[in-house]
């Protein structure tokens, strides 16, 4: 999430906080994250009552009380005490309220697969799902029609990922769908993995190749980036043979072409050896 100011400060905060929450074991942590996104879209739907929980005139502990009342017995009391926290602060803008919201949500959601020891899965399944959106325009449309409801898309949804993707990945890719909030579903789906590579502190290095990667190529390339990014890196792997110079790497907003690949294709040669 973007936020600036006040907002970041907040959106630090509520991160810590969720954390703190999560580390316990007590926590149901997909339940958490599936509160914490139905708290979403009601700050979504009602712009006032945002505003009112956004306030800077009014007092953290009245606005904080007020979230209290208001989701009491609607949700657990880790999400309860989680919004209170996030309306005692304050925000640049009410709307980042809800960005934080939907962030902590599928925050919540990542780390229940990481603690199923499914983390690794669910980052494969969300690049595969959107390399397979991107190349199908007629599923594409249907998940983006306006016009369809969430609940033809929920069910279009579980007829393609119901046992045969992680239950995290279905929920993520499902919300992400049914509620865009503006975003284009590859936006919102790149969003999503860039926070799972991040619950393991490591960048993700997107590799189309002419040919399929060998395991050996796989793991020079990774260990090059990795040193030459300073940090653990995931590679998500496609397969194109139009593809120049036979790979193409991006990471981040950096592409290395193919001549360059090479290059640190050797370098990790050389470290192997």
């Amino acid at each position: 999430m973007t936020a600036h100011g006040a907002s970041r400060e907040a959106f630090a905060a509520a991160r810590e906080r969720l954390d703190a929450l999560t580390d316990s074991t007590s926590v149901d942590a997909a339940r958490l994250g599936d509160e914490l996104a139905a708290v979403t879209a009601l700050l979504d739907r009602e712009v006032s009552l945002r505003r009112v929980l956004t306030d800077p005139a009014q007092p953290g502990e009245a606005k904080a009380e007020l979230a209290q009342r208001l989701l009491g017995g609607q949700v657990g009391g880790p999400a309860a005490d989680l919004v209170a926290g996030l309306v005692r602060s304050r925000w640049s803008q009410s709307r980042n309220l809800v960005d934080t919201l939907e962030e902590l949500a599928n925050i919540a959601d990542l780390t229940a697969a990481q603690r199923a020891n499914t983390l690794d899965d669910v980052e494969d399944e969300l690049f595969r799902f959107g390399r397979i959106v991107a190349s199908n325009t007629e599923l594409r449309a249907a998940l983006t029609d306006r016009a369809a409801s969430k609940a033809a898309k929920s069910e279009l949804l579980r007829s393609l990922l119901g046992g045969r993707a992680d239950a995290t990945t279905e929920r993520l890719v499902t919300r992400l769908v049914t509620a865009p909030r503006g975003r284009s579903l590859e936006s919102g789906l790149e969003s999503l993995s860039k926070l799972a590579a991040e619950r393991r502190d490591r960048m993700v290095a997107v590799v189309t190749s002419a040919v399929p990667l060998s395991d050996g190529q796989k793991q020079r390339l990774g260990a090059a980036l990795a040193k030459l990014y300073g940090r653990s890196m995931h590679l998500n792997l496609d397969v194109d043979p139009e593809v120049l110079g036979g790979i193409r790497v991006q990471v981040g907003d950096e592409i290395i072409n193919g001549a360059i690949a090479d290059r640190l294709d050797d370098a990790g040669r050389r470290m192997a050896g």
